[in-house]
């Protein structure tokens, strides 16, 4: 039996196979949660997603484009959603998005507001969003997890704007746990602090080679920490195993995030 065995849930922030939110997925899949997923609208992105979510052994999945940065996306797909499962368990949201004109060294005080904005909204403000549509179809309750980065506390020099992003998910996260745990709903809302990864969208930092560099040499345990460790940390995130655990900020860095200097 798997720790996820009859739960059903969707996964946002599937890129390839380089993505936490791929780890994620073959994570739950092991576990034998039953998966939806989505795709941005764009370029390439339908075949690039399909063919990640082909290799977890998934064959006619549930597939769907959504720009979570558009409303009318995300009534679409949670409608559909809920008409096609009935109901959900779980939301997992690991999808981010900064200009990376402004994620240099230097650049944070030239961000513009569009930009600035930019980044709230699609990297934070879509959790919201997404609880307030998943809500109606979670009637047993359930979990929500997002992915955050050590950025949002500490300055990471070329980060900038997407630090001020994951400041406000984490603290979104917080909210977001304390109302939707309460009259009734029972949903979880928790995040995974990860350290720097070479994803699609991390790509775009400024200095990534020298951040998970830093990572390797400072962390208690002298490593980055791998896609596979961050997926074993949602499913104890999504599954009954943390019932008694909401509004938490969980460290998947190897003790990255405890070292001072």
């Amino acid at each position: 039996m798997g720790l996820m065995d009859g739960k059903k849930g969707i996964v946002f922030g599937i890129a390839n196979e380089r993505s936490y939110a791929y780890f994620i997925a073959q994570a739950l899949v092991r576990e034998g949660a039953q998966l939806a997923f989505t795709y941005l609208p764009l370029g390439k992105m339908e075949r690039r997603v399909g063919k990640a979510v082909e290799s977890l052994g998934i064959t006619d999945p549930w597939l769907e484009s959504c720009d979570a940065g558009n409303d009318e996306d995300l009534d679409r797909v949670f409608t559909k959603l809920g008409e096609d499962f009935g109901s959900i368990d779980f939301v997992v949201h690991s999808i981010a998005f900064a200009d990376r004109d402004y994620l240099k060294p230097d650049m944070f005080h030239k961000t513009p507001r569009a930009a600035f904005t930019q980044a709230m909204d699609v990297s934070a403000y879509t959790l919201v969003a997404m609880a307030q549509r998943a809500m109606p179809i979670m009637p047993n309750g359930g979990s929500m997890v997002s992915l955050s980065y050590f950025g949002g506390e500490k300055v990471v020099p070329g980060y900038n704007v997407m630090g001020v992003a994951k400041a406000c998910l984490e603290h979104t996260t917080r909210y977001l746990a304390y109302e939707l745990g309460d009259q009734g709903r029972n949903i979880r809302v928790n995040s995974i602090s990860a350290g720097p990864f070479k994803t699609l969208a991390g790509a775009g930092v400024g200095g990534m080679d020298e951040m998970i560099a830093h990572q390797e040499k400072k962390a208690a345990l002298k490593r980055a920490n791998t896609g596979e460790e961050v997926g074993n940390a949602a499913v104890y995130l999504l599954s009954d195993m943390s019932s008694g655990t909401t509004g938490e900020i969980l460290y998947v860095d190897c003790g990255f995030n405890i070292v001072g200097l």
